[in-house]
């Protein structure tokens, strides 16, 4: 990719502040949410909302004339984000498990970052090592 490429794609569009816009809302719903139910927010912000949205502008801002690639594109995109998913999930037992054993908030994130990181790491190196899948 060129200088004027990376220009060009880092440049935010109209339809740009338009889908930051969105997911700000979403986001801002959701914490809301969670004031009067922690369950409810909890199951919203489980739904691949973002995932979604995404896929959705990835079909519309597409370039790309052949819809077989397109879709391909796409089907690639909900692929990885399932293995990236995975290791991300035992941080949602974690965090509780170390907040209600009294550990600091912050502590407790930072905690969970390098646990996901390890995670995601060992997931990669498995997964190479034991199927054809290659996330890196």
């Amino acid at each position: 990719m060129d200088k004027n490429e990376l220009i060009k794609v880092l440049t935010p569009s109209f339809y740009d502040v338009i889908k930051i816009l969105m997911t700000a809302v979403i986001i801002l719903f959701v914490t809301k949410l969670q004031l009067l139910s922690d369950r409810l927010s909890a199951l919203l912000i489980a739904l691949p909302l973002t995932s979604i949205l995404a896929m959705i502008w990835m079909r519309h801002e597409s370039k790309v004339p052949d819809e077989a690639k397109r879709v391909s594109s796409i089907a690639d995109h909900a692929y990885y984000t399932f293995w990236f998913v995975l290791p991300t999930l035992p941080m949602f037992l974690v965090i509780p498990w170390m907040l209600r054993r009294g550990h600091g908030f912050y502590f407790t994130l930072f905690i969970n970052a390098v646990l996901t990181t390890a995670l995601f790491w060992l997931l990669v190196v498995i997964l190479k090592k034991f199927t054809s899948i290659e996330l890196m």
